[in-house]
């Protein structure tokens, strides 16, 4: 399998598709490829430059093994605030020339002779003596989250450049924590809100799925726009967007998501929900997995999903 890891050189824009099941990942490269998914670019960034000693804007193969180690445990972790403070205690080590490294701050350690897999083989070659540099890192995770978010698009679209409003709300609300009988009203709502349909392409689709891994930017800006968590229109919205993130969202997209988001029709988005709803969503069900109750708790929510998929 590691011998069909394709070169570098040939880019990363199908990287997964190009291996499909022939590949090896680690657990810890997979939460790794999550924390991609869901997070933007500038804590990348800080890591690049913290493991950079030399300041050339590349790492070797164990820097970057330590860099994953960080935001496993970002990703794991309920908290995960103290990013700084995490990567500078898990730099302190590498400094000193040693060959393990501090995992939390205590007596654990991270065993830096890992099981070779496809990502290391690609990233630093077979003999692990490559090294990694920003520009063709942040490549990579541009397209990393454009192969995810082209799988999750042509599923609804089946072959066709547009996807509807509603299977656009379908896919922003499917991975959140919410009850299935109110995704389903909340469809209805864009259904019967927006009969003719106008379609939502792939261009459009991406911009909106990338901005909501900045969404905790996003929040900042419209607290500064609005007081009092107060709803708010869709110029506002949109000019709030942009103000926060860089981004310019189509303005049909952001129509179609105060259909959804707005509950009395009356052009007002409520933050509150919106804001709930997506930071459960960027996450893809992965921390509702982990948050799973345990107990009687557990027991009641596992018969109550049993018996509706009866």
């Amino acid at each position: 399998m590691l011998n069909n890891t394709p070169s570098k050189k040939k880019g990363s824009s199908q990287l997964f598709r190009s291996f499909l099941d022939k590949g090896i990942i680690s657990y810890t490269e997979y939460l790794f490829l999550l924390c991609i998914l869901t997070k933007p670019k500038a804590g990348y960034e800080v890591a690049f430059k913290m493991f950079d000693r030399d300041g050339n804007n590349k790492i070797d193969r164990r820097e970057f093994l330590l860099m994953e180690e960080i935001f496993r445990k970002k990703t794991e972790s309920e908290k995960g605030n103290d990013f700084v403070s995490l990567l500078t205690k898990s730099r302190e080590p590498l400094e000193s020339g040693s060959g393990e490294s501090s995992s939390s701050g205590s007596s654990s350690k991270l065993d830096l002779q890992v099981q070779e897999t496809t990502l290391l083989r690609y990233f630093f070659g077979a003999k692990g003596t490559d090294t990694l540099n920003y520009a063709t890192f942040c490549t990579f995770m541009d397209n990393l989250q454009a192969e995810v978010l082209e799988l999750e698009f042509y599923e609804f679209s089946k072959g066709m450049p547009t996807i509807s409003e509603s299977e656009f709300a379908h896919i922003l609300l499917r991975y959140t924590n919410m009850d299935e009988d109110k995704m389903k009203e909340f469809i209805h709502t864009v259904r019967k809100r927006m009969p003719e349909e106008k379609g939502i392409n792939f261009v459009n689709f991406k911009d909106f799925f990338q901005f909501l891994n900045n969404l905790d930017d996003f929040e900042i800006v419209l607290k500064m726009f609005t007081f009092a968590d107060q709803p708010m229109n869709e110029a506002e919205f949109g000019r709030a967007v942009q103000v926060a993130t860089g981004h310019i969202l189509d303005p049909h997209v952001v129509h179609t998501v105060f259909q959804i988001f707005d509950k009395d029709g009356d052009g007002k988005l409520s933050q509150k929900e919106f804001l709930g709803v997506m930071k459960n969503r960027i996450h893809r069900g992965f921390r509702e997995h982990l948050q799973k109750p345990v107990g009687w708790q557990g027991f009641k929510a596992c018969v109550k999903r049993e018996l509706k998929q009866k």
